[in-house]
């Protein structure tokens, strides 16, 4: 009977731990950003979560990053924003592990397409509107996003990002602001 449960439902077990964890590490996260008023949760989804904020309105879906052994200055996330009554649709946004040097090109790498992100500090995003939408298109693809740039003493950095529940994410943020209230 013990091997059996070994064998069985430790691994069930374990993988329950583990998304707890990082639904823990995402709320951490929330609590710490600027985009902490989310009123609504809208699900985890592999890595990814999806909240909506009604009284902006806007809507989002957020992942933090991996974890790495690189220091870091702060916390990781990327989020991908809707903001119906700008008409902003799937806005790409990536809080930098470390400040971007103000020369450094900040790179987002999704599967074979790169991107040149625009930065200011330790924040990047795509340059317009149509970048936005390629980088999504390729985040629906992906299995992972890397952010790659230098920081405020030339020292390289990367930021690593799982894509997995990204689209199923992104999907339940737009659909959740296309219905209103």
């Amino acid at each position: 009977m013990d091997t059996i449960f070994v064998r069985v439902c430790a691994p069930v077990f374990l993988r329950y731990m583990e998304r707890m964890r990082k639904c823990l590490l995402l709320l951490a996260l929330l609590s710490a950003s600027h985009i902490a008023q989310a009123r609504d949760s809208l699900g985890v989804f592999g890595e990814w979560g999806a909240f909506r904020d009604a009284e902006v309105p806007r809507c989002y879906a957020i992942a933090a990053a991996e974890e790495s052994r690189a220091s870091r200055d702060f916390e990781p996330f990327v989020s991908v924003g809707t903001w119906p009554q700008q008409q902003v649709r799937g806005q790409v946004h990536f809080q930098l592990s470390r400040n971007a040097r103000s020369d450094s090109q900040v790179t987002l790498r999704v599967g074979r397409q790169s991107f040149r992100l625009e930065a200011e500090g330790n924040n990047a995003w795509a340059a317009d509107p149509q970048m936005d939408a390629q980088i999504v298109a390729a985040m629906r693809g992906g299995t992972e996003m890397y952010v790659r740039a230098r920081d405020s003493i030339a020292r390289r950095f990367t930021d690593t990002y799982s894509l997995d529940g990204a689209a199923t994410a992104m999907d339940a943020a737009t659909l959740a602001c296309s219905r209103g209230n």
